[in-house]
This record gives C-alpha cells, sequence and structure tokens, in this order.
C-alpha cells in the first residue's frame, strides 16, 4: 500500500529529482510557462506554489529560504518576491494551471503546459531572445573584424 508516499520518483535518485524540480521551478517562474510531462507537471505544482507563498510573505527568511532553494538564482528569486508576489497577493493559492498538451511523439507519454494563471505574456522565451541577439551581434562583430 501506498500510505503517505506523496510525489513520484520518475526513475531518478533523490537528489537528481530534487535537482530536476528546482530547475523546472527556476524555468517556470522565468518564464512563467513552460511545457512538461503530465506527471512532472503534477509534482511541480506545489513546489512552486509553496515559493510563491514565500515571495508573498517577503521578508528577509523567507527570501533566504528561496534562493536556498534556487540555487542562489538572484534574478528568479527577485522576480518571484517583486513581480508575482505583488501579482497574486489577493489570491491565496492556487497560482498555477495545468493543460493537457496532447502526447510526445518518440514515447507516446502524455506532455502538459503549466503556466501560471494570470501570466506576463511577454515573459515566455524573453532570456532566449536575449541570449540570441546577443549571439547575433556577436557573429556580426566577428565576421566585420
Amino acid at each position: 500500500m501506498r500510505h503517505r508516499m506523496k510525489g513520484r520518483k520518475f526513475n531518478r535518485t533523490s537528489a537528481h529529482r530534487a535537482a530536476l524540480l528546482r530547475n523546472l521551478a527556476a524555468s517556470l517562474i522565468t518564464h512563467e510557462q513552460i511545457t512538461t510531462t503530465l506527471p512532472k507537471a503534477k509534482d511541480l505544482r506545489p513546489v512552486v506554489e509553496k515559493l510563491v507563498t514565500l515571495g508573498k510573505r517577503g521578508d528577509l527568511h523567507a527570501r533566504r529560504q528561496a534562493l536556498a532553494y534556487l540555487y542562489n538564482d538572484t534574478e528568479t528569486v527577485n522576480k518571484l518576491f517583486d513581480a508575482l508576489a505583488k501579482r497574486y497577493e489577493s489570491r491565496n493559492g492556487g497560482y498555477l494551471r495545468i493543460i493537457k498538451a496532447g502526447f510526445r511523439f518518440g514515447d507516446s507519454a502524455p506532455k502538459a503546459v503549466i503556466e501560471f494563471v494570470d501570466r506576463d505574456i511577454t515573459a515566455k522565451g524573453t532570456e532566449d531572445r536575449a541570449r540570441h541577439e546577443a549571439l547575433k551581434e556577436l557573429e556580426g562583430e566577428l565576421q566585420a573584424a
């Protein structure tokens, strides 16, 4: 029987599983919408909702707890405590939604989109676009030299 056994193993060690959830949480906070498998999205939801609740608390101890969980990623924690905490200050939980998105081509794993309710549409992929534009500028400078 599975009494009091929460979470899935994902065929990973406990450290690998913790790192997976931390990285997914950081990506979700940064981009406000990610696509992953349905079981990972379901296990990610309580992790991120607890982080948003820490952001809403807003004190120094909560910020340090979030920094410790997110591998000292200060940009992500600043977004969590500034933008997301203000956006959800009047909402008591339920910050995320999971939308089923079909099945993956290679192994037919069920896919899902997990996103923040009332998310900022422009946030998705902004870091990727900025990195891509910076690489283009570097390539242009190298070709000009």
